[in-house]
């Protein structure tokens, strides 16, 4: 295995993500410029079934991991040779998905002498805003709203964080999913959600997600949104879906954005970033900037492309990871379906 050597001025990253339907390599220097970024992704098979099957995700991968790292290392002008660092998602995620990435990197390291470090891609999300804003630095408040995970968190360094909210129960991005089923949206239901609530009015009265001890909780929400679908059905009545979406989307983004405000008071922080997959809602990231100019914070809100599942962010991640804590995974390296952020309770 060759060593790492931190001190070494450019330093490029081979990352891989595969946690759920899309298969994605991609090459990072110093963990913030994106040489290449390749994402294939798996929507139009899935949207058949409405929604991700986890078998056919890991068949997909399987055929494509190989074509799409060759391809991220060719588009970033750089060869193995050149790679200081492989970074790939071990959790959490799709298990079958997550143990192709790994085991591809865990042969390439085995091969090739590159050593290696397994990302948590709950962490690789929040490290999106390092490739659009190279002067981000910890620490500061992040929000991250993804399918799997919603949670507020102090960033307190690279690899150092302090979960201040999280959900008790489902994540915001998989209650998009599941409310854009029920109004007979085809997968992925959050960008038709968000397309329809612009033309749509927040007519429709829905609870609110914050509970009563400042954390998050969306299983109330879908069933709300189900039971009014069901009574304006059984009076033999239409649901205006454009208004059902909008009535939706303030509901779940609303409280999120005032808890933000309130932990953003608290910690005295004057920088406040958005991750993970609803990060790319127009709505929440409206808001955001909103949020932004009523506290005189700065907002940093990632590109769409960085928003979703791709492996520029966990190449970022892994740079830090090797760069800042030392951190470095071998060959026992395994998938963790349900690996948790890890993040230190509030002082």
């Amino acid at each position: 295995m060759k060593n790492f050597n931190s001190a070494k001025e450019e330093i490029f990253v081979l990352g891989i993500e595969s946690s759920c339907d899309e298969t994605a390599c991609a090459v990072v220097k110093n963990g913030r410029e994106v040489l290449s970024n390749v994402i294939v992704s798996q929507i139009d098979i899935h949207k058949l079934y409405g929604g991700v099957v986890p078998e056919i995700a890991s068949r997909n991968h399987v055929e494509a991991i190989d074509k799409v790292a060759s391809l991220a290392l060719e588009q970033s002008g750089k060869t193995l040779n050149d790679i200081d660092l492989i970074a790939v998602t071990y959790g959490a995620g799709l298990v079958g998905a997550l143990l192709v990435g790994v085991s591809f990197a865990k042969g390439l390291s085995q091969a090739t002498g590159i050593p290696l470090v397994g990302v948590n891609h709950i962490e690789g999300h929040i490290c999106a805003n390092y490739l659009n804003h190279p002067e981000l630095q910890p620490p500061y408040v992040c929000l991250l709203t993804s399918g799997g995970h919603t949670a507020i968190i102090r960033v307190d360094g690279y690899v150092d964080y302090t979960v201040l909210a999280s959900t008790v129960d489902d994540a915001v991005g998989e209650a998009f999913d599941k409310v854009a089923r029920v109004l007979g949206y085809s997968y992925p239901g959050g960008p038709n959600i968000d397309k329809n609530a612009a033309k749509g009015k927040p007519g429709y009265k829905l609870p609110g997600v914050v509970v009563s001890n400042g954390n998050f909780s969306y299983s109330g929400l879908k069933t709300a949104v189900i039971n009014t679908v069901h009574n304006v059905e059984q009076r033999g009545e239409q649901v205006n879906k454009e208004d059902m979406c909008a009535s939706f989307t303030h509901a779940a983004i609303d409280g999120l954005i005032s808890r933000s405000g309130q932990l953003l008071l608290e910690s005295g922080l004057k920088k406040f970033a958005v991750a993970g997959g609803v990060g790319a809602n127009s709505y929440l990231r409206a808001e955001a900037e909103k949020l932004g100019k009523r506290l005189g914070v700065k907002v940093y809100l990632p590109q769409l492309v960085y928003c979703t599942d791709n492996a520029a962010m966990i190449a970022a991640q892994g740079y830090y990871m090797a760069k800042e804590g030392g951190e470095f995974s071998d060959l026992t390296l395994n998938a963790c379906p349900t690996l948790k952020l890890r993040g230190k309770k509030p002082d």
